[in-house]
């Protein structure tokens, strides 16, 4: 058994070449030997391996796709499929890097897919895998940093910001007013996003001001009059600084808004319009129309008719004009009428005029004859038994004659006996209801002389006929009383309540008195027999509901009962009950809205209405009268009061909006019912905010420190301003007054920038005024004082005022020791520490002769003169300040002992 006892490796060894001997157990032994060769097979322990774990390139923006970005390269030192390697890209790399390139599996190459942008990515990381192909293959991993290079591809866009409302300048702003911000954007980088811009215009009335960077303000640059030129188009042009430069163009309208003078015209000095008489309601009569020349709410007209005694005759719509009849015109009442109709704009102050209107009205053929006579009037327009006997007789003894014997008076007055042939008849109507059968004798008497008779015992039996159709009785049941017809029962009741008893009942008999009946129509009713006994000509039924009833849905129902008997024909009949539903109070108030909002300007007029609410109840009488009340939230209470009629709110107090910007009630509806139901509904009232107060600078001045030799541009103080109004009346618009140009403000942040590098030595102190101005109508403002103080920076350097670099001075031999021999004086422009100047000797002085005060500059002999000393001594004077860092100025003094 040949047994591996260590790991192989086939990258190491990839086989062995084993010599295999036998021994026998002889003596001498003998052996034989065997080659045995072993093969060793590849196992996929390698993972492959990239010549770079990590690398870093450049592609242009612009580059097309399909180009080629890197060749991969990567190895295995396995076998067959276990060293074949593949690429590809991770999983986990985001959508747009799977978008954007490719690999190929077999050859490694990275490969453009579509368009770069590098505004949106400029840099992309790719995790580029490799695996070979055998079982359990372990990737390896290469990260490609790929880095876009920028070209201008991107044209400049301007975003314009409204100082107030977008394109509309009012005619009354003074030259230089603030009326936009222009903000020019390059999604390029370097010199392809530097703008710059341009204004393009006619007539000159308006400028653009640079603030910082792409940001400019568009400025006025008169005086503007609308009615000279209503309406402006500007034209912005901004280019950036690309070596191949984009541009970008944007054409402003400006309108000009006016002041209110103007009143309405109409068309026609007087109107006049003729219409046929018997009019529908509503029937157009004729269109006014009146202009006026300013804009907007200044423009804006409605209508109105004066009152009159003819004006409730015809309504106007107030916003086209269009005249209407309210009613029917009777031309017999009023062949003509004239009225007034009103313009008036909706400027402030208001304006207004006023038209006659004259309507003429046509008589038509409304009126028709009357027939009086003559009088008119109605008209109108009305059966046999043989009794037959012989007589054997001849002559007069034969002749027969007919009699009735014993007939009762009913058989007389029905019956005519014929007295010559016996033939009875008869002579009224006959009713079996009233005589079903008629019992009589006829007697025959020949006329012989001794007269013989015979009898004969008649017996009419009357046949029913369907002569009769059923009767119908309704009476009332229980506490269910009935009146006129009509029976009341409340709308609680249970269901299968009994609210009558119905009788039906036939006089005809057999198959035409059997009778039956049923409750026609979809109604909440049924017939339930009363009993099972009785026979089929009379029957009572109770009438009962079938399911709930409610009054709200249905107030009263008319229940028709119908019998049909089985005659033949079928004789029927019918006979209704109308069911009167009574109310109870089963309904809760509902209102029309269950939450309501009201907008409600600030500052009213204690009393004014706020709004009016609405609530209905399904009940009726006094279970749908409702009484309304508030209960509002504490902050509300004592604020509000309701109509407990009407629903109509109003407020107490005057509002304001800065204390609290709404409320919160509870209304509530309460009907008279009992027990009462209530309904609630919310109102919220929105205060809504009016012009009413000043903007406020949190400081009444501002007093800012900066540095001298600061950039042009740079924030030199923030000012914060509030308004205690909202929206537009809050949106505070800040500017520099008297302003040279030397600062602005950024409208939002209320950064103050100077336009300007400071020079304390120049100027030390700058004063000037903000203003700020709310967008309300009319709009409100405030000013305040800013002083900017300009901090020294140790800019200068000392210079020396005396002596001049070509005095010098001459000493002797008895110059006293300590006596000075020079004077060194200097200035410095700067100020504080930085204009305070010391003074030492730099150079000249190897004898240690002489010695300078470090604050006064006084130069004064320190040793005795001695012949060595004689001779020409330039003494280097340094004169340093004590900024940080100092600077220094020198100064060569000439003495010559």
């Amino acid at each position: 058994e040949l047994v591996v006892v260590k790991e192989l490796d086939r990258e190491i060894h990839s086989f062995f070449d084993l010599v295999l001997t036998a021994y026998d157990s002889g003596n001498p032994p003998k052996s034989g030997t065997s080659l045995v060769k072993v093969n060793v097979l590849d196992s996929n322990d390698n993972s492959p391996v990239f010549a770079e774990s990590s690398l870093a390139l450049e592609i242009q923006e612009d580059a097309a796709p399909g180009t080629l970005l890197i060749n991969l390269t990567a190895t295995d030192p396995d076998q067959g499929p276990n060293g074949e390697v593949e690429f590809f890209l991770s999983r986990h790399v985001p959508p747009e890097v799977l978008d954007t390139f490719s690999i190929d599996a077999k050859t490694g190459q990275v490969i453009l897919r579509q368009h770069l942008d590098y505004e949106k990515n400029p840099a992309y990381e790719v995790d580029v895998q490799a695996r070979d192909l055998g079982p359990n293959p372990i990737p390896a991993h290469c990260k490609v940093l790929i880095k876009v290079l920028d070209v201008n591809d991107n044209a400049p866009s301007i975003h314009i910001t409204w100082a107030s409302q977008p394109s509309l300048v009012s005619e009354a702003l003074p030259k230089d007013s603030f009326i936009a911000l222009i903000m020019a954007n390059d999604l390029d980088s370097g010199n392809n996003g530097l703008v710059h811009c341009w204004l393009s215009q006619e007539l000159g009335h308006f400028r653009l001001k640079r603030t910082n960077g792409n940001t400019y303000m568009l400025l006025t640059n008169t005086t503007l009059d609308r009615e000279q030129w209503p309406k402006y188009t500007l034209t912005l042009l901004a280019q950036d600084q690309g070596p191949q430069p984009l541009s970008a163009r944007k054409q402003l309208s400006i309108h000009i808004s006016d002041a209110n003078d103007n009143a309405p015209v109409f068309e026609k000095s007087r109107y006049e319009v003729s219409t046929r008489e018997n009019n529908l309601p509503s029937l157009h009569l004729i269109t006014i129309k009146a202009h006026d020349a300013d804009l907007g709410i200044n423009g804006k007209i409605s209508y109105r008719i004066q009152e009159s005694p003819v004006s409730h005759l015809v309504a106007i719509d107030s916003d086209t004009g269009e005249v209407t009849a309210k009613r029917s015109l009777d031309y017999e009442q009023m062949a003509s009428f004239e009225f007034r109709v009103i313009a008036e704009d909706r400027g402030q102050p208001q304006l207004a005029s006023s038209v006659s209107v004259w309507v003429s009205l046509l008589d038509v053929n409304d009126n028709a004859p009357e027939v009086i006579h003559p009088v008119l009037i109605d008209g109108k327009a009305s059966l046999s038994v043989l009794v037959k006997a012989n007589d054997s007789d001849q002559g007069a003894n034969a002749e027969i004659d007919y009699t009735f014997h014993q007939a009762p008076e009913v058989v007389r007055r029905l019956l005519r006996l014929d007295r010559n042939t016996g033939l009875i008849t008869v002579q009224g109507p006959v009713d079996r209801e009233d005589v079903s059968t008629l019992r009589f004798s006829v007697l025959a008497k020949d006329r012989g002389t001794n007269p013989k008779s015979a009898r004969a015992q008649v017996v009419v039996t009357v046949k029913d006929m369907n002569d009769n159709a059923p009767t119908i009785e309704i009476r009332g049941i229980g506490l269910v009383t009935h009146q006129d017809g009509m029976a009341n029962i409340s709308e609680d009741v249970a269901e299968e309540t009994a609210v009558a008893l119905v009788q039906v009942s036939d006089r005809d008999e057999g198959e035409n008195a059997a009778v039956t009946c049923v409750v026609a129509g979809d109604v909440p009713f049924q017939l339930r027999q009363a009993s099972e006994t009785g026979s089929d000509s009379k029957k009572k039924y109770f009438l009962q509901t079938t399911t709930p009833l409610d009054y709200e849905k249905v107030k009263d129902y008319t229940i028709e009962i119908v019998a049909v008997d089985s005659g033949n024909p079928p004789l029927s009949s019918t006979n209704s009950l109308k069911v009167q539903v009574v109310d109870v109070n089963d309904n809760a108030p509902v209102f029309t809205q269950s939450v309501t909002e009201v907008a409600f300007p600030e500052n009213n007029k204690p009393g004014e209405v706020v709004t009016e609410v609405t609530a209905s109840d399904a009940d009726s009488g006094s279970n749908a009268e409702l009484v309304y009340s508030l209960e509002p939230e504490p902050a509300a209470k004592g604020l509000f009061t309701i109509s407990p009629e009407t629903g109509e709110i109003r407020v107490k107090t005057s509002l304001d909006r800065e204390q609290r910007d709404s409320y919160e009630l509870k209304v509530v509806a309460a009907d008279r019912g009992s027990p009462s139901l209530q309904g609630t509904a919310t109102v919220l009232v929105n205060v809504l905010d009016c012009n009413d107060n000043d903007p406020k600078f949190m400081l009444s001045g501002y007093n800012f420190s900066v540095m001298e030799n600061m950039p042009a541009l740079s924030p030199v103080g923030m000012v914060t301003v509030i308004d205690g109004d909202k929206g537009e009346n809050a949106r505070v618009q800040l500017t520099v007054e008297q302003d040279n140009g030397d600062f602005v403000i950024q409208n939002g942040t209320g950064t103050i920038l100077s336009s300007l590098s400071f020079d304390r030595e120049q100027q030390s102190t700058y004063t000037f005024q903000l203003k700020a101005v709310d967008g309300g109508v009319p709009p409100r403002s405030a000013y305040v004082g800013v002083t900017i103080n300009v901090l020294d920076e140790n800019d200068n350097a000392p210079f020396i005022t005396a002596p001049s670099n070509t005095s010098h001075r001459l000493l002797t031999p008895q110059t006293r020791l300590g006596e000075t021999v020079s004077q060194v004086t200097a200035e410095d422009i700067d100020s504080g520490v930085n204009a305070e100047l010391t003074y030492s000797i730099a150079g000249g002085n190897p004898y240690g002769l002489f010695q300078i005060g470090s604050h006064s500059g006084a130069i004064t002999l320190e040793k005795e003169i001695e012949r060595r000393h004689h001779g020409l001594h330039r003494l280097v004077v340094k004169v340093s300040d004590r900024g940080k860092p100092p600077r220094y100025g020198t100064a060569l003094v000439h003495l010559y002992v």
